[in-house]
């Protein structure tokens, strides 16, 4: 076996990225072993059309590729490598450097899926290559007048936070005075139903919770720009019109005619009913397809013929009368169904990015579904055990079939799936309640008909199926899919308004037909949320696959009780037990898995895991808010927003070299060389590995070369601000000297030794460390020479203080603080806490904040790369000192890096004297924080620093 290629017959856990990088490996079926290999690499673009006639499990089905895809993902990365992003606007690369800031993220970082789609949409818009062009000219829309673009998205990988940093990406660079065409202030989102729709309203900018605030989506100071903006949702089933033709057929009085295209938008329009140049987002755009021209009635359900029409002919209407920019479709399964029993649906032609389910899978984002593969029974039809496809067995399916009442028994083998199933729900449950969690795990279940669906409800009521925990008819709901439907199609939720009378006097409470299905829909969608309808409910029986949009996180189990004709209903019915419960990490940074166990649903394209503990990794986790109080204004605390920190250097420049910290080179994590392989079909030729040596850089990079290169690029770091101190040439030949000294000097170290001694070798790990370099003598330059610091504030908002705060919640461990305008401190480790409590008590301390969500930031620069440094505390001080503490076990050359900025920072402060006096400290151990107080209180107020 080659050691290049990890194989694993049984793997033990199907995660294996991080959910934060690109995925680097995949697993791939060996059909010819008959096991999985786990392959380097990430997993092509695609999906399987399901056989019919699959025999065994390692007959699956054949995978259709996506081809544009697999084109533009390579782009985008290549477009991602260069910082600047080519052709991307000032705002675009604001809001990218924002978003991939995983330090301001602190436990809400995005998700590599969720970037890689949005960077797909600005590089399709914003690149100005040929090759992005090309792309553009390949994708092939649906046929209508305006564009559509659709991100792919397996359930649970967080599209509503996609489809927030689109509207911000759109809204602030049109605000910005780009008039182009390519961006819009108005947003016009379609939801499939009224739950999404009222899910959806975290998009709204102005509301509370909104996802831009939780998820700190927009950068500050970019806030009020942002508000410039409007977003409306609306409901699909709002968008319907009548023609003449249906008006002539009614039997009204009222025959007035059909309304206008410019009528219509308004009366559907809402606040934007004359906004133009529309932004259209679809969600769940599975529904939103063309009929082909030459399709007919027989090819495709009515239902979906009708829904198609009204949501796609709507689009056309406002686009007549306002004009579409563009549309964005999102969708976990963007296909146009065929509405025939084995003909295979077809995928959107403008996918242009994917990140499917087994993507989603191996990077942990959604819970592994387990499905059986044997029994101690008799195999089924098709050689597999028959709880894999329960409904598949002849017996089932033709009882199942028939029209029976409610009281009929069931078939008995149907009662020992539920009860096998009902098993491993219960030690789940056993579980979650010893973990303290408030809600308990969900077992759904998904038949064939509505007469099914009642016959099972009447099992579980009148203790048919022995789990007597299961047997809860208050726990147990039945969804009505018709009543459903209503409560789905209207615009706002209908009022479930109680007549206190009427119970005060024991009467019963009558509901009206829309109540009870308001009733319904608020028990469906609030399914494991504590406190609302759905809380306790344990056991779900429903017809059609539950309402689009829902997102309850305490599905453990699904039993599936009825045909399935293809892959994507395979998918869309466990699509509904994968959102996770909470997103712990391993040791490895991994996310911990968490599994929802699967009967009766033939979902045969994902390896499966062993044996292991059942359920889903516990109960859902509680979140505390975290927000300023007004009440605590005395305690506010408050800073200056720099933006920068510019130097005026002396006009003579001087280093020390004795003073400079030495720089170590190490072999070991420079990449020297790189063995490559071609690749088919997703496996690399192990037989025609070919290596890239990097013998011939070295002979190109002589010492002098890079002397000079190195000097241009430090030259490059220093010119704006010397520019006003004298010529260039002679800052040009002060820093050739002072580099060329620092070249020859023993400041640079070199592991092994050997690669200092021989010229070549020593050469390459310069070259190859060029960048690392030119920012270690850069900095001390920089701060050796320094003459003046002057700030440049933020001019949108030059003060910031902890009254700006946004509401936060955190699953963290935390504890309520005395003097802090923040009401409660979140902390990381015990260390932490014990810190924020000496904080809180010491009488050296006025007031004091955890910089946690507070904006307070440092720019520094750390092998070659711009960073933000973000300071643990800030404290006003007895002495009227302001302190900024850090809490660090031990130095490193990233936190010589980070303190060296905070110091020039408090020293520029200090300089512009119009924010008090600041100081800094670091706590290198948790008891050290009183005796730091006692000497920076101890110290002059004039001190720019601590001693």
């Amino acid at each position: 076996m080659n050691e290049r290629l990890e194989r694993t017959r049984k793997p033990n856990k199907l995660i294996i990225n991080s959910p934060f990088v690109e995925p680097s490996e995949h697993w791939k079926y060996n059909r010819t072993m008959g096991h999985f290999d786990r392959l380097k690499g990430r997993r092509p673009a695609g999906y399987f059309v399901a056989s019919p006639k699959s025999k065994s499990f390692d007959d699956f089905g054949l995978f259709i590729e996506l081809p544009l895809v697999n084109k533009i993902r390579p782009l985008v990365e290549q477009w991602r490598q260069n910082n600047y992003y080519p052709g991307a606007t000032n705002v675009t690369r604001r809001l990218l450097e924002h978003w991939y800031d995983a330090e301001l993220r602190e436990g809400k970082q995005f998700f590599y899926c969720q970037l890689e789609a949005i960077e797909t949409i600005i590089w399709l818009t914003e690149c100005p290559t040929k090759e992005c062009a090309a792309i553009r000219e390949e994708i092939i829309g649906d046929g209508g007048p305006f564009e559509r673009w659709c991100s792919k998205l397996a359930t649970g990988t967080g599209k509503t936070v996609v489809m927030a940093m689109l509207i911000a990406w759109q809204v602030l660079n049109r605000t910005s005075g780009h008039n182009d065409g390519k961006y819009s202030k108005n947003v016009l989102i379609i939801a499939p139903g009224l739950t999404v729709k009222d899910r959806l309203e975290v998009l709204i900018p102005e509301g509370d919770g909104n996802m831009y605030d939780e998820f700190n989506v927009i950068p500050a100071g970019m806030h009020q720009q942002f508000r410039q903006g409007k977003v409306f949702i609306q409901n699909w089933h709002q968008l319907g019109w009548q023609t003449d033709e249906k008006i002539a057929k009614k039997k009204s009085v009222d025959k007035r005619g059909a309304l206008s295209d410019e009528a219509w938008v308004r009366s559907v329009m809402g606040d934007m009913a004359f906004a133009r140049d529309i932004l259209v987002i679809n969600d769940e755009a599975h529904h939103a397809w063309r009929i082909p021209a030459d399709a007919t009635s027989k090819d495709y359900l009515k239902g979906d013929l009708e829904d198609a029409t009204k949501w796609v002919g709507s689009l056309d209407r406002v686009h007549k009368a306002r004009r579409i920019l563009r549309c964005f479709d999102f969708s976990a399964t963007p296909f146009v169904p065929s509405g025939k029993r084995q003909a295979q649906d077809s995928l959107f032609s403008w996918v242009v990015s994917d990140f499917g389910l087994n993507d989603a899978i191996e990077s942990g984002l959604v819970k592994t579904p387990r499905i059986v593969v044997r029994d101690e029974g008799k195999m089924g039809k098709d050689y597999k055990s028959r709880l894999y496809h329960v409904y598949g067995d002849d017996e089932v399916q033709t009882d199942l079939n028939r029209r029976a009442d409610a009281k009929v028994p069931l078939p008995d083998f149907v009662v020992t799936a539920y009860n096998l199933l009902g098993q491993d729900w219960l030690e789940t449950k056993r579980q979650w309640e010893k973990d303290g969690a408030p809600t308990p795990p969900v077992m759904i279940t998904v038949a064939n008909r509505i007469e099914t669906a009642a016959r099972i409800k009447n099992a579980f009521d009148k203790g048919k199926m022995r789990i007597d925990e299961l047997q809860c008819p208050e726990r147990t709901l039945q969804i009505d899919s018709n009543e459903l439907k209503k409560a789905e199609s209207v615009d706002e939720p209908v009022a479930l308004l109680i007549d206190e009378e009427s119970e005060d006097d024991g009467n019963e409470v009558k509901l009206t037909k829309a109540q009870h299905a308001e009733l319904l829909r608020q028990t469906v969608r609030t399914v494991g949320q504590v406190g609302q309808p759905g809380e306790q409910i344990q056991n779900i029986i429903s017809v059609n696959m539950l309402s689009e949009g829902w997102d309850a996180k305490t599905v453990t189990h699904i039993m599936g009780m009825r045909a399935f004709s293809s892959q994507l209903l395979c998918e869309q019915v466990i699509g509904r037990g994968l959102r996770r419960t909470n997103y712990d990490q391993d040791t490895d940074g991994l996310f911990v898995s968490q599994y929802v166990n699967v009967f009766g649903v033939p979902f045969t394209f994902l390896p499966q895991e062993e044996s292991g503990p059942t359920g889903s990794g516990g109960g859902p986790k509680h979140s505390t808010l975290i927000q300023a109080l007004d009440e605590r204004k005395e305690f506010e605390i408050s800073w200056p927003n720099v933006v920068k920190v510019n130097q005026l250097y002396t006009p003579a420049l001087s280093l020390d070299l004795k003073k400079v910290p030495k720089i170590r080179l190490n072999a070991a994590d420079t990449p020297l060389s790189a063995e490559m392989a071609p690749t088919l079909t997703g496996t690399p030729n192990l037989e025609m590995i070919s290596e890239i040596q990097l013998d011939e850089l070295a002979a190109n990079f002589r010492l002098q070369r890079i002397l000079f290169e190195t000097t241009r690029d430090v030259f490059e770091q220093m010119e704006e601000d010397w520019q006003s101190r004298g010529e260039k040439e002679f800052l040009l030949g002060q820093l050739f000297k002072i580099i060329e000294s620092f070249l020859e000097s023993n400041r640079i170290e070199f592991h092994p030794k050997v690669f200092g001694k021989d010229s070549k070798r020593r050469r390459l790990l310069l070259t190859l460390n060029m960048n690392r370099l030119v920012h270690h003598i850069w900095s001390q330059i920089r701060f050796a020479n320094t003459d003046k610091l002057e700030l440049v504030l933020d001019e949108n908002r030059p003060i910031m203080s902890t009254a700006d705060l946004r509401s936060w919640f955190s699953s963290k461990p935390s504890e309520p603080a005395e003097r802090s305008h923040i009401n409660r401190c979140v902390y990381d480790s015990t260390w932490e806490a014990v810190e924020q409590r000496t904080l809180d008590k010491s009488k050296r301390v006025v007031a004091w904040a955890k910089n946690d969500h507070l904006g307070y930031e440092i720019n520094y620069i750390f092998r070659g790369a711009p960073r933000k440094y973000r300071p643990d505390f800030l404290v006003r001080l007895a002495n009227g000192m302001m302190l900024v503490l850090e809490v660090k076990g031990k130095k490193t050359e990233e936190s010589d890096a980070k303190h060296a900025f905070l110091e020039e920072w408090v020293n520029a402060v200090n300089e512009n004297g119009g924010f008090g006096q600041w100081c800094w400290d670091v706590s290198y151990e948790p008891k050290d924080v009183e005796n730091i107080l006692a000497k920076v209180c101890s110290a002059e107020l004039e001190l720019s620093k601590s001693v």
